[in-house]
């Protein structure tokens, strides 16, 4: 099955600038990148399609990043594709792709992906400004989700109701249940394409163990058990404020190391952070973030929970976390923030569309509790960021 991500990567082919692809391990980057070479032999381009996984082509391209040529076609006098998988695992990424832009842009096309961005962050240096554009590869988002379950009439719903062509489903049932369903297992690929809840939880609880951990040694951590415990903290405190002084007391843990958890946690794809909303912008930038996963399921697999939704203390919480990540698919997480005061009163999201404005977004469970009166002080503050409710069983909740 084809991605959003998928057309988007096959218009930048013909661009001149290299197309990097990260995200989170498991998120279907190789899966990706196969199917654009898929693409490219089906229309008789020139390409090759490298693992650096592979230690003999690792080891081989770090000897001389020039000898990608020796796996491409000789003689070949028009543009040539390299695709790249894992290109983090090179001893200087940063040099390999400069030196192929600099020497070969005019006849090579880079396209590489990156299962870590802390090593994205890390060693790829500003000397590749302009020379290559960066996109994410998220786990699956609810249309997605729909599409991978063979959910097409709710797919075709859904997309009716995003258009404004109708008001109500005839699908609406089906709809929540698949929502409920992708607030407690998430989005990865694998797990959305196993049908026994059993078999999605087998699948998280691997990618918690496996695939973490290995974000966890390839970023330098080497306490395991205090890392997903931080982990797991976070986890159960989901759209709450982000204490580090208090999770490193509780850890028993230097603050600098509570600080390093929570950056691998955002540059490896697990976490995101919404920051305050605040006119004035340095005291903006010294209170505490509220934190969001970037996937309900690795979340609910963290505190072992996967409960349905009317059993469940915390659904408030998934859902403020499903608008978040939907927000985030729509803008810039730098555009989402939140509003709280020190007498208690908050609005869950903030986005700043423009700079003169944009709306606000409260997330109430039950749709009884959106109440327009609670909320005078921001309403009265802000008339540029008029305020909406999303809450259970309400269409704009699926908008």
């Amino acid at each position: 099955m084809l991605r959003k991500k998928y057309h988007e990567l096959l218009a930048h082919l013909p661009k001149q600038e290299m197309t990097v692809l990260i995200g989170a391990r498991q998120t279907g980057k190789s899966t990706l990148l196969r199917q654009i070479a898929d693409a490219l032999i089906a229309s008789g381009e020139a390409m090759v399609l490298l693992s650096l996984e592979r230690k003999d082509v690792l080891l081989d391209l770090d000897r001389n990043p020039e000898h990608i040529f020796k796996y491409l076609p000789r003689q070949h006098e028009g543009r040539m594709f390299a695709l790249i998988d894992e290109i983090q695992y090179l001893t200087d990424p940063t040099h390999f792709l400069k030196l192929l832009y600099d020497e070969h842009a005019h006849r090579l096309k880079i396209v590489a992906t990156g299962s870590s961005a802390f090593y994205i962050d890390r060693q790829f240096k500003d000397s590749l400004a302009g020379r290559k554009k960066i996109f994410e590869l998220q786990t699956l988002d609810f249309e997605e989700f729909l599409m991978f379950r063979n959910q097409a009439q709710e797919l075709r719903e859904l997309n009716r109701l995003r258009a404004g062509e109708i008001e109500k489903s005839t699908a609406a049932p089906q709809l929540w249940a698949a929502l409920e369903t992708y607030l407690i297992y998430g989005g990865y690929p694998a797990v959305v394409l196993e049908d026994d809840p059993k078999h999605r939880i087998e699948r998280l609880q691997e990618l918690k163990d496996s695939f973490v951990k290995r974000d966890m040694l390839e970023s330098g951590i080497t306490d395991e058990t205090k890392f997903y415990r931080f982990m797991m903290l976070l986890a159960a405190q989901v759209g709450n404020l982000i204490n580090i002084q208090e999770l490193s007391n509780t850890l028993q843990i230097p603050r600098s190391a509570a600080d390093h958890f929570l950056y691998v946690l955002q540059k490896c794809f697990h976490l995101s952070l919404a920051r305050p909303f605040f006119q004035n912008l340095r005291k903006e930038l010294v209170k505490m973030p509220k934190g969001y996963f970037q996937d309900l399921g690795l979340r609910n697999a963290l505190i072992n929970y996967f409960a349905p939704l009317e059993q469940r203390p915390d659904k408030g919480a998934l859902l403020e976390n499903y608008v978040f990540r939907r927000l985030t698919e729509q803008y810039a997480t730098h555009q989402i923030k939140f509003w709280r005061t020190a007498d208690g009163n908050e609005v869950d999201f903030v986005v700043e569309e423009n700079a003169f404005g944009g709306k606000a977004v409260e997330v109430k469970f039950n749709p009884k509790e959106a109440n327009l009166n609670k909320y005078q002080k921001f309403t009265s503050a802000y008339p540029q960021y008029p305020l909406s409710f999303q809450s259970w069983g309400e269409t704009p909740l699926l908008l």
